[in-house]
């Protein structure tokens, strides 16, 4: 009984270090952040190409995706609140659906699957080829050039891309809406009842469940990459736990949040 207890109780100070050192470094990235020696052109080169990646080159992507949520969610919300003779709750509902869980939920996950894992995959390859060492050699911080662009970039490129997925579902939605014969209003009156709709907490929930798991994300997966040593087996291990890692920090940090705010 004593070994057993002794294992469980290993086991889980063993998940807390973990979860304490990734809390540790998305903190250490933003406090690094603000100091303007941090970014010199090298470092900006790689957040922008981050942002490129992870944001500009995942928008037609999340654009599409929206259109599809806005014409399967929107448009059954209208059909429905139409017959029912509450057009008026459109704005609520959706606000509810798509701008507090749905959005920040897909844009995640499509950034991690993404991007997560090809920074895993691309900072495993580094370490293994030794170009972690040719850096620090070179006077190159490593935390500050390999980690600190890649978890901003993630965080702003998530926090951007939910907000294009909520305009364009909403649009989506609105538009089929027309075509299919749901009534859905005049166009201003319907982006009138989403604005009375979103309340302050909605936006600090959005900003939350946006900046906070893309952040996390990040640093997960800068971690797992960074952790092989010598054999390229360990690249797709790595891989793996770090998207296992980001979908558990992702849902924790949404339950949360949505507990706190509307609880």
């Amino acid at each position: 009984m004593s070994n057993w207890l002794g294992r469980l109780g290993a086991a889980t100070l063993g998940k807390l270090r973990v979860h304490g050192d990734t809390a540790a470094v998305v903190w250490e990235t933003f406090r690094v952040a603000l100091r303007r020696e941090t970014w010199p052109r090298t470092v900006r080169n790689v957040f922008v190409r981050q942002v490129l990646f992870t944001g500009y080159e995942a928008s037609r992507f999340i654009s599409l995706l929206a259109v599809m949520v806005g014409i399967s969610v929107v448009v059954q919300m209208q059909v429905w609140l139409a017959r029912v003779g509450q057009t008026g709750l459109l704005g609520p509902v959706l606000v509810m659906v798509i701008v507090r869980e749905l959005g920040p939920l897909l844009v995640n996950f499509i950034v991690l699957g993404r991007s997560g894992t090809a920074v895993a995959t691309e900072l495993g390859n580094m370490k293994i080829a030794g170009e972690v060492n040719v850096l620090d050699s070179q006077g190159l911080d490593p935390f500050i050039y390999l980690v600190v662009p890649r978890v901003l970039g993630m965080a702003i490129s998530v926090f951007c891309l939910t907000i294009i997925f909520v305009i364009v579902s909403f649009l989506s939605g609105y538009l089929i809406g027309l075509l299919l014969g749901a009534n859905p209003g005049p166009f201003v009156l319907f982006v009138e009842s989403v604005f009375r709709a979103v309340r302050p907490a909605d936006v600090a929930s959005v900003l939350v469940k946006t900046f906070v798991p893309g952040a996390l994300t990040g640093a997960i997966c800068c971690m797992e990459g960074l952790s092989v040593s010598t054999s390229m087996t360990e690249v797709p291990q790595v891989t793996t736990r770090a998207v296992v890692r980001s979908v558990g920090a992702l849902f924790v940090v949404s339950a949360v949040m949505s507990i706190l705010t509307y609880a």
